[in-house]
């Protein structure tokens, strides 16, 4: 996934039950585009993580945002927060040590979360394609 800041990427750990790891695998796995993961530790005192994406249209917005809902109610996580479902141009699923920030092609443009948050450290996110 490269750097950022100069700084290496972390590599989260490779535990299959990692909440990080299994919204991103759901989020590839729904086909989300340009999946980022950023460790917030240190930088941000509200979250640990944000692990970002993007869907071609709403409809696509909301099925990834959906499966990752969907994923982690299976191991009994449910979002503290959401935000943004019914508009579907940035759903933000807050679990507390992590959010989720799904976008559309022009939310994601206009935000630059990555830009933004250019301090934090990329994450290698394990068994997630970078060429998705």
């Amino acid at each position: 996934m490269g750097q950022i800041a100069n700084q290496p990427p972390n590599e989260i750990q490779n535990d299959e039950h990692s909440d990080v790891g299994l919204a991103a695998r759901s989020a590839s796995e729904k086909k989300a585009r340009d999946l980022v993961a950023l460790d917030l530790r240190g930088v941000a005192s509200f979250t640990d993580y944000f692990v970002i994406c993007t869907g071609n249209n709403a409809r696509h917005v909301q099925s990834i945002a959906d499966a990752v809902e969907d994923d982690l109610r299976k191991l009994g996580r449910r979002p503290l927060h959401t935000e943004g479902y019914s508009a579907a141009e940035w759903i933000l699923l807050d679990y507390g040590d992590f959010i989720m920030h799904v976008f559309n092609p022009t939310s994601r443009k206009f935000y630059d979360l990555e830009r933004l948050w250019r301090d934090a450290k990329r994450i290698v996110l394990p068994g997630i394609d970078e060429a998705e």
